[in-house]
């Protein structure tokens, strides 16, 4: 690893830079700091946070107290819960990409070239960071407390970082860690740092079934794809999402507090916590009293067979789905309406019947997938030397960082976090946001199934700020990339940022990295306008069509072994015979009442 001269350390930074070449890294790269920073929690002395950052430029990291008053510094968080931040530097934002084949190439558009960035694994016990036996987090109120920690100890470090504008970001279940950091932030008399904005891209905000189930037939309508562009199966989902209360109007300004979301926990006994975390979901038979009667396993048959034998079975599980009488709830996947759908595509629709579904990125139906795997590169011994990093095997996700095993059944989180959901208090953070001037950024990707846009759209319009609830008018003006290219929707009221990325899934940055790199420059760091209501005037204009609540998915589902992929077009003709039916669909008759179990 080649390097840039040194410069003149402040005695503190000097133990953290990096200076001895790392494995596979063949091309110069920004100065960089790595190590372990303790969290100040009283009678854990070995509870860390283990950080690595990038300098923006030369010295930029190292400046005394006082000086670069305005160039801001930014934090990476990623989700899991217990996900390392490590996976967000390798695979999306950082400078270092691991490949397929293991090797590492740079990223050009790299968050670090923006800001001095810092990539940090939390909570204690997370990735590189460390705990002691009894030391895990107990609550989300103990994160943020040893988050807070943390910074004190970080700017003795880097001393100008306490009066630079600090930018917060992270996706995922950092949805949930960032707005309690935040809150910790604002509880802290003098805290450490100049906290500017938080950013959150598809983040866990709202509780389980608003996050994975509500945003299902909004799903179904970006990509009918999923159910074979069926009607029938369509009006199916329609009525559970009815059964479940899922199908909330929203309103621009919103007129109510919204009610609490259905917990899919009290409607069947078939899912157990284990069974839902937010990974790609397991191919299994699909409502196994319905279709048991069809004989052997799937896998048992030729090709030709085989594609008979889908067929029958969809046949037939969807006379028991359409057959069934009116008001109530199917019983064996309740309000599961997420599980019940990547269930129907994985078992009935080509081509994830064939692959699997992803559930960050719907068009990905890969399999295997390339991976993008930095193990090898993190537990070589000599980038752990090189990183000052402790002797522990790095994973990407750490099981447990509650301390805890996750529970099952009606109000528990399936991670473990005993915390409430960040909504419950957006309202109160939003008010101290703007009373501080700090501005909150919330964006997702149009082609994430798990964390999907309509979930995170009835958040901020279950938000009061600035004196009103949710935004006042639909989010509805386009924003482009440095070539002018389509990249999204954007829209800006009372301190409050919404951008809804297209052809990205979960991880924004690694789906479309140079729109990321300019959002990031343009709207994080930066202060554009457009999307802005302006009294009666919306900067950049609005776009009717963008005003939809579905934003079409791409036509192309990709699928095969690794790279060696083929697509799946879909024919205008079907599009259009599929757009003529939402337009033209009466809605069901919904009966009123309590759902029958």
């Amino acid at each position: 690893m080649l390097h840039f001269p040194r410069l003149l350390l402040l005695p503190l930074a000097a133990y953290f830079e990096v200076t001895h070449p790392l494995p596979n890294v063949t091309k110069p790269i920004a100065r960089n700091f790595a190590g372990n920073i303790g969290v100040n929690r009283v009678g854990h002395p070995n509870n860390t946070l283990w950080f690595w950052a990038f300098e923006k430029g030369e010295g930029s990291i190292t400046v005394g107290a006082g000086e670069r008053e305005n160039e801001p510094w930014l934090i990476w968080l990623n989700g899991g819960p217990g996900s390392s931040s490590l996976v967000g530097l390798m695979t999306e934002n950082g400078p270092l990409q691991v490949t397929g084949d293991y090797s590492i190439v740079e990223n050009e558009f790299s968050w670090n070239k923006l800001a001095d960035a810092f990539w940090v694994d939390q909570p204690v016990g997370t990735g590189f960071s460390t705990s002691d036996a009894a030391g895990y987090v107990d609550s989300e109120d103990q994160l943020g407390q040893d988050f807070v920690g943390f910074l004190t100890n970080l700017v003795k470090v880097f001393p100008s970082l306490a009066t630079r504008p600090f930018y917060l970001t992270g996706e995922s279940y950092a949805g949930t860690f960032i707005p309690y950091i935040t809150k910790a932030i604002f509880s802290t008399p003098n805290p450490p740092v100049n906290l500017r904005k938080i950013s959150i891209g598809d983040g866990t905000i709202g509780g389980f079934a608003l996050y994975e189930e509500l945003s299902t037939v909004i799903t179904l309508e970006t990509y009918p794809e999923i159910i074979g562009f069926d009607p029938d199966v369509f009006q199916y989902f329609k009525e559970q999402e009815h059964l479940c209360g899922y199908d909330i109007n929203l309103t621009y300004p919103q007129h109510g507090i919204i009610p609490t979301i259905t917990d899919p926990f009290t409607t069947t006994t078939l899912f157990s916590n284990s069974e839902v975390l937010p990974r790609i979901p397991r191919k299994r038979s699909l409502s196994r009293r319905t279709i048991s009667s069809t004989g052997s396993s799937l896998s048992t048959r030729d090709l030709d067979n085989r594609a008979v034998e889908i067929e029958e079975r969809r046949a037939l599980l969807k006379r028991n789905l359409i057959g069934r009488p009116n008001g109530t709830l199917d019983p064996t996947y309740g309000c599961f309406l997420w599980e019940e759908m990547t269930d129907y595509a994985q078992n009935f629709t080509f081509p994830w019947t064939v692959g699997e579904f992803d559930a960050y990125d719907i068009p990905d139906a890969l399999f295997p997938e390339v991976p993008s795997d930095p193990s090898v590169f993190l537990n070589d011994n000599r980038t752990r030397a090189a990183l000052h990093a402790p002797i522990k095997e790095w994973v990407e996700i750490f099981g447990n960082p509650f301390g805890n095993s996750t529970q099952e059944g009606p109000g528990t989180n399936p991670f473990g976090d005993p915390s409430v959901e960040p909504m419950a208090f957006m309202t109160e953070l939003a008010t101290n946001a703007s009373e501080r001037g700090v501005h909150i950024i919330i964006y997702e990707g149009n082609d994430d199934s798990l964390v999907a846009h309509r979930g995170l759209q009835v958040v901020i319009q279950n938000i009061t700020f600035g004196g009103i609830q949710g935004f006042t008018r639909k989010p509805a003006t386009p924003f482009t990339d440095d070539e002018g290219r389509f990249a999204g929707i954007v829209h800006q009221e009372r301190n409050l940022t919404y951008a809804l990325f297209q052809n990205a899934g979960h991880f924004v940055p690694r789906s479309v990295p140079e729109a990321a790199f300019v959002f990031l420059r343009e709207f994080i760091l930066g202060s554009n306008t457009t999307g802005l209501v302006d009294g009666s005037h919306v900067v950049g204009g609005e776009d009717s069509i963008l005003a939809e609540d579905v934003m079409p998915g791409t036509t192309a589902i990709f699928y095969g072994h690794g790279s060696t992929a083929s697509s799946l077009i879909i024919p205008s003709e079907t599009l259009a015979s599929w757009s003529s039916f939402l337009a033209t669909a009466t809605a069901t008759a919904f009966p009123c009442g309590t759902p029958q179990l």
